[in-house]
């Protein structure tokens, strides 16, 4: 199989997202529809470059990188594994960044996934990162996505930080009637950077 820059970009897309879906490497990888996108991935998955895993019922197939990919692409040799009570979440994720992506206009190259982040830390250092942050214009945004609640004080404490650390911070939740949205609307009369979006808007 004859590899093109596009299949390149397809296992970067894949490597630095924690879950993508079909619908995700159509926006990602910039396929004119499902269809075209869907030959494609079979043919990577049909030579050994991709695989597509069923993991959780109702959820459709995973794509994931193989170790094939991984050398071909000069990409980490260790695999992430797939958190299942997380694949909501990750899914989210990504929904949030292509939002962006179409409403904003924001470069997928804008934006740095929590992967990379973690990766840019080194091994052995764990600290919060946000889902993703884009680097836009000069500034920084962070995106977190919570669909359920920490305890208050860890939440709050986010909150400082992603105010001392990003010009905005913005915030998916699942609806306005959830007690997330009513903590962030408490904090945005002291950190005015906060913004909220419902997931509904996003996922539409």
């Amino acid at each position: 199989m004859e590899l093109v820059e596009r299949d390149a970009e397809i296992f970067r897309e894949l490597e630095r997202w924690r879950v993508v879906l079909g619908r995700h490497v159509v926006e990602l990888a910039g396929f004119t529809g499902l269809k075209a996108c869907q030959r494609r991935m079979r043919k990577l998955v049909e030579a050994g470059f991709v695989e597509r895993k069923r993991v959780l019922y109702g959820v459709p197939g995973i794509y994931t990188n193989t170790h094939k990919a991984k050398l071909v692409a000069s990409l980490p040799k260790h695999s992430a594994k797939i958190r299942i009570e997380q694949i909501p979440h990750d899914i989210a994720v990504l929904d949030t960044a292509i939002y962006l992506h179409k409403k904003k206009g924001i470069a997928f190259s804008d934006m740095v996934t929590e992967k990379q982040l973690h990766g840019l830390d080194g091994f052995g250092v764990r600290k919060h990162r946000p889902d993703f942050v884009i680097n836009h214009n000069g500034k920084s945004h962070c995106v977190e996505v919570e669909l359920s609640l920490k305890a208050k004080a860890r939440f709050e404490s986010i909150i400082q930080a992603n105010f001392m650390d990003y010009d905005s911070q913005i915030w998916v939740v699942p609806d306005k009637l959830c007690r997330i949205y009513q903590i962030l609307a408490e904090n945005r009369k002291r950190y005015n950077n906060i913004h909220i979006l419902e997931l509904q808007e996003v996922q539409q």
